[in-house]
């Protein structure tokens, strides 16, 4: 399978590398120098979108227009998201999107959904997520966060939770949501050892979306 890159920053870089353990060739590279230009996509099948949030849009119109399926790791840009659906119906290409592409995350996530609905009958039992990233990462809180906080909701838990982030050094990324109760506390973790695993995550995403048509998620791959 052949794969164009949107952006070539640190996680760029890692799909580049693990590309051809997943029986993957890095056919081009698209960056933020490739704007204005002609697209060419030198016979890529699917594209792996690891850019910048304001530049979503854009690089998917121009994607779309050459049929050209995509994997959308990039975060920030979901106020954008409902264009991006239109473009994706009317060119009738696959578009896998997440805010995070590490399996364990999404497994993660049903386990925080299963406990958000059991403690959602607790009336006295508060809920808060925390997430920590490295320093140069520029949204808080991060989109798995907020893709946390939607799983509560939509298990039932109607409270309020209690959403914090921390920038600092060169974390990957962790996940903590808790339960908090007057006499006891449930606290559920999940920590990014290797940023690799988001890489592997979208290359196995490129595979499973080449040649269908649609918007999915990982839920749908998984």
């Amino acid at each position: 399978m052949k794969i164009l890159l949107v952006g070539h920053g640190r996680m760029g870089q890692l799909v580049e590398g693990l590309a051809p353990s997943y029986g993957c060739e890095v056919v081009g590279v698209l960056t933020g120098r490739s704007e204005g230009a002609a697209l060419d996509a030198k016979g890529a099948n699917v594209a792996i979108d690891f850019s910048a949030a304001g530049a979503v849009l854009a690089n998917l119109s121009r994607l779309a227009a050459q049929g050209i399926d995509v994997v959308i790791g990039t975060t920030g840009w979901q106020a954008h998201e409902a264009a991006c659906r239109q473009l994706v119906e009317k060119a009738g290409i696959g578009v896998i999107a997440s805010a995070n592409f590490a399996i364990g995350m999404h497994i993660f996530r049903r386990v925080v959904g299963e406990a958000a609905a059991r403690f959602a009958t607790q009336p006295d039992v508060g809920a808060w997520i925390h997430e920590s990233h490295h320093a140069a990462k520029k949204d808080a809180p991060s989109g798995t966060a907020l893709l946390l906080w939607q799983t509560i909701a939509a298990s039932g838990y109607t409270r309020a939770v209690d959403v914090s982030s921390t920038r600092a050094g060169s974390i990957p990324g962790t996940h903590a949501v808790g339960f908090d109760g007057p006499a006891e506390s449930v606290t559920l973790t999940h920590t990014v050892r290797d940023r690799s695993v988001f890489a592997r995550g979208a290359l196995d995403a490129a595979r499973w979306v080449r040649g269908r048509k649609g918007w999915f998620t990982v839920e749908d791959m998984l």
